[in-house]
């Protein structure tokens, strides 16, 4: 069976815009290559993958995009821009010229404000970014659910991708002000979510099975057309490993939703990225 990973990071400590990760997160700081990511996911079946920015900078999307040039494997990329720039629109035109170039990360986590993603000024890259046909690929918690679903209803035309299904604090069973505002998002169709991010968000040492009433929530609310598998590695690292994370999805599948495994797998985030 075809998987595609919708969510892999690459970064180079000495460049210098890699501020993170930080020297006190050691099993991920370190460089990691695409050689590093094909010889953890080769071997479990994984033919190809989306690489996503980990630093909010154009510097990193220019390498990312430089790395898909030279690596078959990486179908699609999701960079950053400068979404409050006056100039974002140009900017976002000129990325989108890009073969590989599929989608926009603007790193909402980082941003005090939780609804600074709706404001006006954001208005003109969001419109350039439906114009050239990019993603918004949200890397959010729940407290920016409310303002996203606003964005939802607001451009319906936009391919908006929750990454780690909006980070809900499994370490203190976070449920309710999860779910509710997340079951809210899910009734927009231009929604869908990544299955990926849910170990690192649990206790330390915390066992795979902790994040199955998690899953089974992404899986009620986005079903098998909006639900992507992704493996969200090497910050995996943190907290498991490919091959775990990977064994531990496919067979809550196989358990829950044999007919939607291809689907999760590879065919939505094939068909989300338009990946060729």
């Amino acid at each position: 069976m075809e998987i595609i990973d919708a969510h892999q990071h690459l970064w180079q400590l000495a460049r210098p815009e890699c501020q993170w990760p930080t020297s006190d997160l050691t099993p991920i700081y370190r460089d990691f290559s695409a050689a590093d990511f094909n010889a953890v996911s080769g071997p479990v079946g994984v033919s190809g993958s989306v690489l996503v920015q980990s630093q909010p900078c154009a510097a990193d999307t220019e390498y990312l995009l430089q790395q898909a040039e030279v690596n078959a494997g990486v179908g699609a990329v999701v960079g950053w821009a400068d979404l409050a720039a006056p100039e974002s629109p140009r900017c976002i035109a000129q990325l989108a010229r890009h073969r590989k170039l599929r989608g926009l990360r603007p790193m909402l986590q980082c941003i005090a404000e939780p609804d600074w993603i709706i404001r006006p000024a954001q208005a003109p890259g969001l419109e350039a970014m439906i114009t050239a046909r990019l993603s918004l690929d949200a890397l959010i918690s729940s407290r920016h659910l409310g303002a996203i679903r606003q964005l939802a209803a607001r451009y319906p035309e936009l391919n908006i991708i929750i990454d780690h299904g909006a980070k809900p604090n499994i370490a203190e069973g976070q449920w309710g002000d999860w779910y509710e505002p997340l079951a809210a998002l899910a009734a927009q169709a231009n929604v869908s979510c990544k299955l990926s991010g849910l170990i690192t968000e649990a206790a330390t040492s915390a066992e795979l099975t902790q994040t199955g009433r998690y899953i089974e929530a992404l899986w009620r609310l986005f079903g098998p057309d909006r639900l992507l598998w992704g493996s969200d590695w090497p910050v995996l690292n943190l907290q498991s490993d490919y091959p775990s994370w990977l064994t531990f999805c496919r067979q809550w599948l196989n358990a829950n939703a044999p007919e939607a495994e291809a689907a999760v797998l590879a065919g939505n985030a094939k068909r989300l990225y338009r990946i060729q």
